[in-house]
């Protein structure tokens, strides 16, 4: 296996302006959610020629998985990338920035997608030797939920998967260095929209009216206390108020306004309990302010679990490799950010890690941020990493 290993990577080292030069394709052509009609048909044209068995139409979606079946026995391992963008505007002034108005790849998908092409591709011209069998999930909308990964698992294709695992690039994070977390890494999401229906009128005569704009400023502020005094201070959770729309003129009390907010937590426990105090709040304003609120919440993403023992594994691979590809491995904690991956690890174990892309002589800017940028140079940290985790886990007691 050491062998195999040095050819893989060889192999990857050899790949790494294939991969820059897929990457900076895909994120001049980025594309929404469900909508990836061009970058689904520019990867399955990356292996029409080639020696796999490719899983397409996955329940009606764009997303497709492509089964390299090795030559010796072995366990069957999934490596995943995303592939879809956001309705961004780019503002980066990169040369290859996107080309399609308002979409932008600022999650760094393109970039997943380029360096999973690239292993893929080097899995490939091994297979003879490759034990067991790698299934490469190139997945559509992680960004909108319900999110692809259900479409995936939907489809029966990754029935006979023994352990899945992905990577996420951060660009705040050194290249070379790993962050790997086990247990709750990333957190469980739910997504709501209320409109508050009041009744307008005259500004000078707010007596003859029933403010919704009052109201809706009120559960901004009370929807504060939901954390703050609702949940454990030993448990994690945020309610964050995301837009607030209430047009209007000086003299005019607008009879309805519209907000928009997202819950996050790290243990699924608290999702119920959240919603029941968000709700809570949204039918006191009725009684309070004398209006009518609608609200629809939506359970969204679950916490991501890094399973125990996948997750210990995979850490003491990556520490082996430290000094040649890997700098640093370490543990930041959970994040509150959460990821459709998740799905994944609710059904197969496995783990879910983050690689350092941080540029070099250019500001750092957080994913979903229309100047935020990766540094190339972290490609590879991640092609290796997910290389290395593969070929450890195909001959690995299950």
């Amino acid at each position: 296996m050491t062998n195999l290993r040095e050819t893989v990577f060889k192999k990857i080292e050899d790949k790494e302006q294939r991969i820059i030069e897929l990457r900076r394709h895909l994120h001049s052509h980025p594309e929404l959610s469900f909508e990836e009609e061009n970058t689904s048909q520019f990867i399955k044209d990356f292996y029409k020629d080639k020696d796999v068995k490719m899983h397409t139409d996955l329940n009606g979606q764009h997303g497709l998985v492509v089964e390299i079946n090795g030559g010796q026995s072995g366990n069957t391992i999934a490596l995943r990338a995303d592939f879809d963008a956001l309705p961004i505007k780019e503002d980066t002034g990169l040369e290859f920035a996107s080309q399609n108005e308002g979409v932008m790849h600022a999650c760094g998908h393109d970039a997943h997608t380029a360096y999973l092409l690239g292993v893929a591709e080097a899995l490939i011209e091994v297979k003879e030797d490759l034990p067991g069998t790698v299934k490469i999930i190139h997945q559509h909308a992680e960004e909108v939920p319900p999110g692809g990964a259900q479409d995936i698992l939907a489809s029966g294709v990754l029935d006979d998967v023994d352990e899945v695992y992905g990577i996420h690039f951060f660009p705040n994070i050194d290249v070379g260095t790993i962050f790997v977390h086990k247990g709750e890494a990333f957190a469980g999401r739910s997504n709501f929209d209320m409109h508050i229906q009041g009744k307008g009128g005259h500004a000078a005569m707010p007596q003859n009216t029933n403010d919704a704009l009052v109201a809706g400023a009120y559960f901004v502020t009370e929807a504060q206390t939901v954390v703050s005094r609702r949940i454990d201070p030993l448990e994690s959770a945020v309610v964050s108020i995301s837009a607030f729309e209430a047009p209007g003129g000086y003299n005019v009390i607008q009879d309805n306004v519209t907000l928009r907010g997202t819950v996050r937590y790290m243990n699924e426990d608290l999702k119920e309990t959240l919603y029941n105090e968000i709700n809570n709040i949204a039918r006191g304003l009725e009684t309070t302010f004398n209006v009518k609120v609608n609200l629809d919440y939506k359970y969204d993403y679950p916490v991501l679990y890094n399973s125990d023992k996948q997750t210990d594994a995979i850490q003491h691979i990556l520490e082996q490799a430290q000094g040649s590809y890997v700098t640093d491995v370490v543990d930041l904690g959970p994040i509150t950010a959460s990821e459709d991956f998740a799905y994944y690890l609710t059904d197969k174990p496995g783990a879910f890690i983050v690689v350092g892309a941080k540029p070099v002589d250019y500001g750092v800017y957080p994913p979903h941020h229309p100047k935020m940028v990766l540094n190339e140079d972290g490609f590879q940290v991640a092609a290796k990493a997910l290389a290395d985790i593969a070929l450890n886990r195909l001959t690995a007691e299950i």
